[in-house]
């Protein structure tokens, strides 16, 4: 078992339906798993493996004998979690019926005791077909959870039962058979997001390399699992926050206000955003010419996290730490400055994890522990910040 537990086995048969499994991959990283691809030899006569690599950001093999000082049918199978086989065609839904190990899909499926689920997609005829159907019940008898093929036309002007369904119909079946966990239903969870801008004049402002991807993931991350949400935005944009309320801010002041509005009614709170730590003393309501900007004052900005923590009481604060250097020691200096139950710290020197899709640090609980995170996605790291702040809640 994966330390996140969101580690899926994608299996790729060879069919012209191949491709389509690029986009389940995506969406899948999208639900905030990781995706390790393993195509069957003859899928890369559809999708060659740069392609895999690429999306997947791993490596990817398709036999047995390559890699072989990593025993890969054994490692990849102790650390899934899941196994889904899209598209899965008759010729290997025939080979996994008969416990068949002639390539690292087929090893894999027998060394994996993972839930699993198939995709099927063919010829109408040969879906129909009797010899299909008796594997497709063995199968079934096995625990494989099969879904049914898509009415349609194929590759030709064939029309029938057979036909690889939509991305989000199987992203929607996969996580319904693995259980998406509602663990947050009735639970409030307040995020914050973004870099907050601090106004020299109606031009200028002082900021940070923030994007707000993380903050954006954890909020849809915890929408996801039945919390009621509200992420509190600093000059970022997202047009897929539906169910989401949000509160958009452009300053440390306005943050800490939008914050405080709802503290008192929240489970958990997130303080993903980073807040610059000084703001200009004084706002020039007219542009300041070049001639004339020399320099500026400046004044510290309120601490948000130790002025909510004033007011907390049930609630789990978890936070984060954007460091160069002094990890650990620099984060649990902060987890007790700020009376936080959590935090996750990373290093970005040189501008590492700001903009990006994957992240990587430690991530440290109240009680000491440090639990190392290997690079991630930020969609992952989401679930696993929710998994630990739940226990923290109890």
């Amino acid at each position: 078992m994966s330390a996140t537990s969101r580690e899926v086995i994608l299996g790729v048969g060879g069919g012209i339906a191949a491709y389509k499994a690029a986009d389940v991959l995506r969406r899948i990283q999208d639900a905030g798993f990781s995706v390790t691809v393993v195509p069957t030899p003859a899928s890369l006569n559809f999708v060659g493996l740069a392609t895999w690599e690429a999306l997947s950001g791993k490596a990817v093999t398709t036999q047995v004998w390559e890699r072989v000082e990593e025993v890969r049918h054994v490692a990849l199978a102790k650390n899934s979690d899941f196994f889904l086989i899209a598209p899965a065609t008759a010729d290997l839904i025939a080979r996994l019926a008969h416990g068949r190990a002639d390539d690292l899909l087929t090893n894999l499926a027998l060394a994996s005791d993972s839930p699993k689920m198939l995709v099927p997609a063919m010829h109408p005829n040969m879906w129909s077909n009797a010899a299909t159907q008796a594997n497709i019940d063995v199968l079934r008898s096995r625990g494989f959870h099969v879904m049914e093929p898509d009415f349609g036309r194929l590759t030709g002007s064939d029309i029938g039962q057979g036909r690889f369904p939509s991305t989000e119909a199987i992203v929607k079946s996969f996580l319904t058979f693995i259980g998406n966990k509602q663990d947050l239903a009735g639970k409030k969870v307040l995020v914050s997001a973004g870099g907050t801008r601090e106004a020299i004049d109606p031009v200028r402002f002082i900021g940070n390399r923030s994007s707000g991807k993380q903050g954006i993931a954890i909020a849809k991350a915890a929408q996801r699992r039945g919390a009621k949400v509200t992420l509190v935005a600093a000059n970022i944009a997202s047009s897929d926050l539906i169910g989401i309320e949000v509160v958009e801010v452009e300053s440390a002041d306005q943050m800490l206000s939008a914050l405080e509005a709802q503290f008192v009614s929240c489970d958990i709170l997130v303080m993903a955003a980073a807040v610059a730590d000084a703001k200009p003393a004084s706002f020039a309501d007219a542009k300041i010419k070049k001639d004339q900007f020399v320099n500026i004052s400046l004044t510290q900005n309120p601490d948000l996290l130790a002025q909510l923590n004033k007011g907390k009481k049930h609630q789990i604060l978890v936070g984060f730490a954007a460091e160069t250097a002094d990890l650990i020691s620099s984060a649990k200096n902060k987890m007790e400055a700020k009376g936080l139950d959590l935090i996750y710290v990373n290093d970005v020197s040189h501008g590492a994890i700001f903009g990006k899709d994957e992240t990587e640090g430690i991530l440290i609980r109240k009680n000491g522990e440090s639990i190392p995170v290997k690079k991630v996605s930020k969609d992952t790291l989401a679930d696993l910040l929710l998994d630990y702040a739940l226990k923290q809640l109890g």
